[in-house]
């Protein structure tokens, strides 16, 4: 099946269903309304693709609890509503199950253009950029694989795509392999967004010709895609960040 203009098997398929409407779902509420209701606050039972699809970031003092459709209707009108991201039960998708998770993934997002892609660009990259072909057009297999290792990989950094890369590995790669500037139509000019502080928020790596490749987020529906670089750079502008390139200056080595 195609989604966003990547195959997906059937198995994936299964598993996006599991995270994206689970039988028991979890409820950011207060912990003194959990006390009042006998409800155990569980938040170890939070797992990463189950957190990416209820939104559940930034939790602060908040009672994870978690209930079935049924066992939600006790919680307060308000608090159903102040939920990050709407509750979506099986019930509610039933007999159109694929056709819902398929929609989710694909809203507010472009597809994948690696397809477009010359096959003389990907042989021009391939000694540059010896993990981009690769990793063009796939979704992750569960939540946390990142933008940072998506570049690294992408440049050849063995396991990377499979990590939640922190800051501070991405940072020790760039200032050991790269150098300040770059090019957008060269294959290899790495894009980083910095906040005002100077933290990296997001980064992605120019394939040449035009195009970049990105991976959007670290949840399990947002996969390494290709696109434009002009798409690439329009997608990823926030307010407050600012774009700074570096180019790879000598090749890379496995990550440890």
């Amino acid at each position: 099946m195609l989604v966003l203009g990547i195959k997906v098997p059937d198995d994936l398929i299964e598993r996006w269903l599991a995270w994206f409407a689970p039988p028991v779902q979890p409820f950011a509420i207060p912990p003194d309304l959990a006390g009042s209701l006998k409800l155990d606050d569980d938040r170890d039972r939070l797992t990463p693709e189950v957190r990416d699809t209820f939104c559940l970031y930034g939790l602060g003092s908040a009672a994870i609890v978690w209930l079935s459709q049924a066992d939600a209707r006790r919680l307060p009108v308000a608090v159903r509503r102040s939920q990050p991201t709407p509750h979506r039960w099986p019930g509610s998708i039933a007999g159109r199950e694929v056709e819902t998770v398929i929609t989710y993934v694909e809203k507010g997002r472009r597809p994948s253009r690696h397809g477009d892609v010359a096959p003389a660009t990907w042989d021009a990259i391939a000694s540059t950029l010896p993990g981009a072909r690769h990793l063009a057009g796939t979704f992750p297999t569960r939540s946390g694989p990142n933008c940072f290792g998506t570049v690294m990989a992408a440049c050849g950094v063995e396991g990377a795509q499979e990590a939640w890369m922190l800051r501070e590995p991405f940072e020790d790669w760039l200032a050991e392999h790269t150098a300040k500037g770059g090019h957008d139509d060269e294959p290899g000019t790495v894009l980083v967004w910095r906040s005002a502080d100077g933290a990296a928020q997001h980064a992605a790596v120019t394939l040449g010709d035009g195009w970049a490749l990105h991976k959007p987020s670290q949840g399990w529906m947002s996969p390494t895609k290709v696109l434009a670089s002009g798409d690439v750079k329009y997608s990823a502008r926030a307010r407050g960040q600012r774009l700074h390139r570096h180019h790879l200056r000598r090749g890379v080595r496995a990550l440890a």
